[in-house]
Order: structure tokens, then sequence, then C-alpha cells
């Protein structure tokens, strides 16, 4: 982008803010970051691109809210290690964007700072998808080049596909997580929008770096081997698993689908089916396991370090709602709950260790249907599998605002399904991108790739332009 470009989108900020609430917080100082950037010599690989980055990642020089009223204008002393490689690369931050609060959330409606709308849909009221909803808007209304969202269950993939928007999560450990506010940390991975894939791969370049001040950070020798695995072809083996297919998907979807696989099919590559049993049983896994992390992650919010305290809450109540607690949105305090119910004794080896086996058991199937080789658990590869996986990114096209808030008030875990298709990945850690394959219509597709093959699933991707 010219620099002429950048100020221009500079001068609208305010304007798309106020139209889609897209951000939490806007940088005052982005365009005197811009005029010292392009000045500098010589260009770096991010030049006058700009960004918003999700309002639960460290920033030293704006607030770091999470979307709750917990955190509200609470300013860390420290970069997250993505923010300060984004910086050293020159791209330019033009300020936090809104979320679901600490993540949790399929819709953009449940931030303390008010809930995000869809570009697409700008004289209606349309659920942008969450959690990293702000992020997905703020690429969707052209206020930035790209935007930093987190991925715990689906968190880009679902905004995404609601705009239209390639949504990138990489492989878990690709990119440091260090200044990244948990919600379920064996899951929470740092993921990438655009409207251009080859940006992505741009800032993916950037990112891909191990980082020892983040425990799950891919080692470096680990990355030498993958990158000796990643050799790219010119034909590959697609599968459909079975087990996502549903009955009664929107026409819309099952074209946008069917237009997907023509094209894959037109440029070489061969499309199987495939079944992969424990998918059916992904989001039970996932609404047992990210709970009951989230509830322990949460429990450091206690008001005595920093956060919000409310002084005059009744000290009598139960912990859970006693002073900084009682800040929490609903939606976060029936998660704490959850995850505390499967925690505790009477529920821990039914629920909370079951699905920790069935996790494992479901990475074991992810592994029998690759031909690549997994780094991390070993397994070598089936040659007789599939090099990627194909499948619907979302249950149904964006709602309105209304209609959401309305299944969800009657009944909260309608919206849990919006995860069906995402989730499977996630628990296994495993690089998905959701692919736009109408232009400006909210019809995407998801493609999946074996544990650190990344690479080649963004031009995979590249492909269905």
């Amino acid at each position: 982008m010219s620099f002429k470009s950048a100020i221009s989108r500079l001068e609208k900020l305010p304007l798309i803010q106020k139209q889609y609430n897209a951000f939490t917080h806007l940088n005052p100082n982005c365009k005197e970051l811009l005029i010292k950037d392009v000045s500098s010599s010589p260009k770096k690989s991010l030049t006058n691109l700009l960004y918003g980055i999700k309002d639960n990642i460290a920033t030293s020089d704006m607030p770091t809210s999470c979307g709750s009223k917990v955190l509200h204008n609470y300013q860390s002393p420290f970069d997250a290690t993505i923010v300060e490689l984004l910086e050293s690369a020159g791209a330019i931050s033009v300020g936090k964007t809104n979320l679901d609060e600490f993540g949790m959330g399929s819709g953009g409606l449940f931030s303390h700072f008010g809930p995000t709308k869809n570009p697409l849909f700008p004289f209606q009221d349309t659920v942008v998808g969450g959690s990293s909803s702000g992020s997905a808007a703020a690429v969707a209304a052209d206020a930035v080049d790209f935007s930093i969202g987190t991925d715990t269950g689906g968190s880009v993939r679902l905004p995404a596909a609601y705009t239209s928007l390639f949504g990138f999560k990489p492989s878990y450990g690709r990119i440091s997580r260090f200044g990244v506010i948990a919600y379920a940390q064996s899951m929470d991975t740092v993921g990438i929008f655009s409207k251009n894939v080859s940006i992505i791969k741009s800032v993916f370049d950037v990112l891909d770096k191990h980082d020892k001040k983040d425990p799950t950070s891919l080692s470096e020798n680990l990355r030498g081997k993958l990158r000796q695995l990643s050799s790219p072809q010119s034909s590959y083996k697609i599968g459909i698993p079975q087990e996502l297919l549903q009955d009664n998907m929107p026409l819309e979807l099952q074209d946008g689908f069917l237009l997907a696989l023509e094209k894959l099919e037109a440029n070489g590559h061969e499309i199987y089916g495939v079944s992969i049993p424990q998918m059916v049983n992904s989001l039970p896994i996932y609404y047992t396991l990210a709970p009951a992390e989230a509830a322990s992650n949460l429990a450091r919010f206690d008001g005595l370090r920093y956060g919000y305290r409310d002084d005059v809450a009744d000290s009598r109540d139960d912990t859970l709602f006693a002073p900084t607690r009682s800040a929490f949105g609903d939606e976060v305090k029936s998660r704490i709950v959850l995850g505390n119910y499967n925690l505790c004794s009477e529920s821990f080896n039914n629920h909370y260790i079951k699905a920790q086996r069935l996790r494992v058991d479901l990475i074991n199937e992810f592994d029998n249907t690759f031909t690549h080789p997994n780094i991390l658990t070993g397994f070598p590869g089936n040659q007789n599998g599939v090099d990627f996986l194909i499948s619907f990114s979302s249950i149904n096209l964006p709602p309105a605002m209304s209609d959401y808030d309305s299944d969800c008030t009657s009944n909260p875990t309608n919206s849990y399904v919006n995860d069906v298709f995402t989730t499977p990945m996630s628990l296994a850690g495993l690089p998905a991108i959701n692919v736009p394959v109408m232009a400006s219509n909210p019809i995407g597709i998801q493609l999946v790739g074996q544990y650190g093959d990344d690479s080649r699933l963004l031009d995979l991707a590249a492909e269905l332009l």
C-alpha cells in the first residue's frame, strides 16, 4: 500500500469506528509513526501496512481490556512478542480491536464496549462473528490491511466467514503467545485476517519465530524439521470429513462449497471422502476443556494487583461474584461456573479426564488421515491418506443481531453450535484457514492441514481466489 493511501485510511478511522464499533481504543500516534516509518531506509517487509490488534494482546502504548469491565483501562507495562515483531517489520497499529469478553463468544455481542457490527451489511445490525469481532470488522471495512486476532475454537475462522475474509489459524505453537491474555491456553492461537492471502503470508513470515518467553513456542529444532518436510506439490489429495457434512445447510453455503470443490478439481487436485469419527464429539470435548482452563486462568483477576474493584460489593456473596469478579459479563460467568463444575471432584474423572482422552483419540485419528507426518506426535504419516481437508466454516449465514441475541437468551448453548466446524482443528492444534469463495458474500469454506503444514496450506488457499 502507498503512503498516501495509508494516510487516507487513517483519516476515515473515526467514521468507521462510529459505524461499526470495531475498536476499543484508537492509536493517537499512528500518523506520526507512519510518517517516521516511511522516511526510514531501507524499507521493511510490512512498511506502510496498517493493522489492528485484538484487545486481549498486551500493548504498552494502549490499554488492554479484553473487552471486559474487569480490565477497563488496564495498561500493560510490556508489549506482546508479536507486537514487537510487527513493529520491527514496519507495520503500524491503528488501535485495539473489539472482542467478546476474554475471547468467550461467537457473535461479537459480549463486549463491555458494546457489540461490533458487520461491515458487509452497513444498513443492518448483522452479527460479525466472534470472538475476534473487531479484528474482522476492521479489515472488512477497509480500515486496515490486516488484523491480528486469537482463535481458541474458531474465533478467527468464523468471523472471517461472516465477513468474506481470509482468516488464518496457524498450527499451535508457530506464533508466540507471550503477552496474549489466556482464555484456554492449550488451544489459544494467534491468527491473521486479511482480504489478501499474500499479506497473510508476509505477516506469518514475520511472526513465525521461536520465542523463549513462551513455553509452548515450537522449538528451532522442530521448525527445522518442518522446513525439510514442506515441499510444495502440483496436485494434492483433499478429503471431505463425512462427520462435518450437515443436513439442511443453507443453499448459499452448499453452492459455495461445491464451487470450491470445482475450482480445486480444475486445478488438478483429487477429492475424497474421509471419516474422522471423534469429530462428532468435538463440541462436548471443547466445552468441557476450554471452560475448565478459563476458570483457572480467570482466577488470577482478584483486584489486588490490577483490575476493577467494586468496593461496595457485598463481600458475603459467593467468591465468584465478589468485588472484582462481579464485573465479569454473564457469558464469562457461565463458562467459569461450567469450568469449575468440570474440575470438581464429582465430575473430574467422568468429564474432564474423559474429554482429555477423547482429545488424544481425535489427534490420533487426524494423524491417520494425513499423508504428512506429525512432528509432535511422531506419527510418520499415512501414505493412503490425504494432504488436506475441506469443510464448511460456519453452519449458517450471519444472522441479525436481534435473532442471535434472542436465540442465546432462550438457550445459551445455541451459540456453541456455531463452533461445530472449527473446534476439531483447535483441539488438535492444526492449521486452518477460512477462504471466501464468493466475492462480497459471507460464504467461506475451511481448508485444514496436518500439524506444521502451514505454508502449503496458505498456497492452496491462494488457488481459490
